[in-house]
């Protein structure tokens, strides 16, 4: 994909229990937050949340697939969650390219998760490289 400044990309995803416990499965993060909710209700958030995992996983699943697309990985990462996600919520992950380096195939990215309500969850830059097809 010939990428230019400014080009956009998003993808959204419903988070369901069945997500947080695969998730659990894979990690080991049975964190309490995600799992009981008479300790989720006793916390500022009130209810049981996602695990951050899922919420950037969604942003791995944009860069690798969508946009710059298959054969991208990160290189690295700065964001910053801003709000809990929460078990039912629909998140929407959008990736705005920033620069686009000269020589090589590494792209810098403006970030941003929503929830449904248009509330932003997670907020920041990432730089990526994308592998050739050979």
């Amino acid at each position: 994909m010939e990428l230019t400044v400014g080009q956009k990309a998003q993808r959204s995803l419903e988070l369901t229990a069945l997500h947080v416990q695969t998730f659990a499965e894979m990690t080991g993060d049975y964190n309490p937050l995600h799992f009981d909710p008479q300790f989720a209700a006793g916390t500022k958030f009130g209810r049981l949340v996602v695990q951050g995992g899922l919420t950037t996983g969604l942003l791995h699943a944009l860069v690798a697939m969508d946009m710059p697309g298959p054969g991208t990985v990160f290189l690295s990462q700065d964001w910053k969650f801003t709000a809990p996600v929460f078990i039912g919520d629909t998140i929407t992950a959008e990736a705005e390219v920033l620069s686009i380096h000269d020589t090589k195939p590494v792209t810098q990215l403006k970030v941003q998760v929503t929830r449904q309500t248009g509330e932003t969850v997670l907020e920041g830059e990432a730089w990526c490289y994308t592998f050739a097809s050979e």
